[in-house]
């Protein structure tokens, strides 16, 4: 995990996505053209939370998100998605 030097605002997390999968469970390559977004990541960072309500993710946990959710980054030439603590689905 890279250290960046963003800070989020409100309920805003930063997150870095996993890798797409390149292989089946029954070892077929998947092509780059085929291949679906990820919606698992690491958080990076975390905003401080809104005053009605702290932020429950931190930095470091492996989250599940919506397929759509965030807005792409790409910062010190890594790619990452900035969204809303309520776009993350679970904490895996």
């Amino acid at each position: 995990m890279a250290e960046v030097n963003i800070k989020p605002l409100a309920d805003r997390v930063l997150i870095e996505p996993m890798e797409a999968e390149t292989k089946t469970a029954s070892g077929i390559y998947i092509p780059e053209t085929a291949k679906e977004k990820p919606q698992q990541g690491k958080v990076v960072a975390v905003g401080p939370g809104t005053k009605d309500e702290k932020v429950t993710v931190k930095v470091g946990d492996k989250v599940l998100y919506g397929k759509y959710a965030g807005t792409e980054l790409k910062l010190e030439g890594n790619d990452y998605l900035m969204m809303r603590e309520s776009d993350v689905l679970a904490i895996i």
